[in-house]
């Protein structure tokens, strides 16, 4: 990766964010942001409460759950599809979605708060996982295979429990809800939620940022890894983790967003290559940029808003069908 590249994208998510941070029922010229940010850190500057309202309130606390979400919905993506040699493993290969959401809408059906909903939302994406990791366990190498598939069918599971928590929720209140909310939305965005998801998300894509050159080893057997110093299975037990909880937390946070963890990664791998020195790194970045421009398309384009998924698939199934047009192997 040249220096001018690694330059762009770590200007990407924060230009994206200051553009589209202005930009929505309520216009804010860049000046005005700008003005406002001068204001809070040095004083002296004077901005109307709309502006403030608007700018710190509501869309600030939106555009930074966005570039967190962006973020580790793309780094999970990028570290399954090299975990499980798979181009079309994303978040939810191992149930992970399935049972945050499953948790997600159980807790809507008690009427839990939203700090509630998102803490009962961590907790049975954890548990999924779990009995995905307890289902497909297997000592040879294709147990990473059986784990793929434990995953599919966990994940079944946990999509007919939601299917179950649907059919019993109050049609007139409970059951728009719930609906609305697993089909991804930003708008409970707040400070209180970031702190709860936030450290998941930063935590996780630390430690995979630290780990990114033993990435590429994921592919080769425990033999070949071996040899080169590195402890395959600690190394895959720590991916998975630190994946689930990212993955988890997102979900917990806005609902489930489909097409981000496998779209993004596969953009980065056709200009910056295999290599997760640089490709894991561009998908973080890449990863957060996108979930903001989705989200403010979201909350823009109409007077009542989009739920993010509807944009993802609109926006990722004929961006990913071109890319496999123009890619002759799927293999990283």
């Amino acid at each position: 990766m040249k220096n001018r590249e690694k330059i762009i994208l770590i200007l990407l998510p924060v230009l994206t964010a200051l553009i589209c941070i202005g930009i929505g029922r309520i216009n804010i010229p860049l000046s005005e942001i700008l003005n406002s940010v001068k204001g809070h850190l040095f004083g002296g500057v004077e901005f109307t409460d709309t502006i403030e309202m608007t700018l710190w309130k509501i869309r600030l606390p939106r555009v930074l759950l966005a570039l967190l979400v962006g973020a580790g919905l793309s780094a999970s993506g990028c570290t399954y599809q090299s975990l499980f040699s798979n181009p079309l493993a994303t978040p939810d290969t191992l149930g992970v979605a399935s049972g945050a959401g499953f948790g997600a809408a159980l807790a809507l059906l008690l009427g839990m708060e939203f700090m509630g909903v998102q803490l009962v939302s961590l907790l049975f994406g954890g548990i999924a996982v779990y009995l995905t990791m307890l289902t497909g366990k297997n000592k040879e190498r294709r147990g990473m295979s059986s784990v793929v598939l434990a995953g599919i069918m966990i994940g079944s599971l946990f999509n007919a429990l939601i299917s179950m928590v649907k059919f019993c929720a109050d049609t007139e209140s409970e059951l728009p809800e719930i609906t609305y909310w697993l089909m991804g939305t930003l708008n409970s965005a707040s400070y209180e939620a970031l702190i709860l998801g936030a450290p998941f998300i930063l935590g996780g894509i630390l430690i995979l940022v630290l780990l990114r050159w033993r990435l590429n080893l994921l592919p080769l057997g425990d033999e070949e890894a071996m040899s080169m110093g590195v402890n395959l299975k600690v190394l895959r037990g720590v991916t998975i983790f630190c994946a689930t909880a990212m993955t988890a937390s997102c979900v917990s946070m806005c609902g489930q967003v489909g097409w981000v963890g496998l779209l993004v990664p596969h953009m980065c791998r056709m200009r910056f290559g295999s290599n997760h020195l640089a490709l894991l790194p561009a998908s973080v970045l890449t990863g957060s940029a996108f979930m903001v421009v989705v989200d403010t398309l979201a909350r823009s384009m109409s007077a009542s808003e989009l739920p993010i998924s509807i944009l993802t698939a609109v926006i990722g199934a004929p961006f990913f069908i071109l890319l496999m047009r123009k890619t002759e192997s799927w293999q990283g």
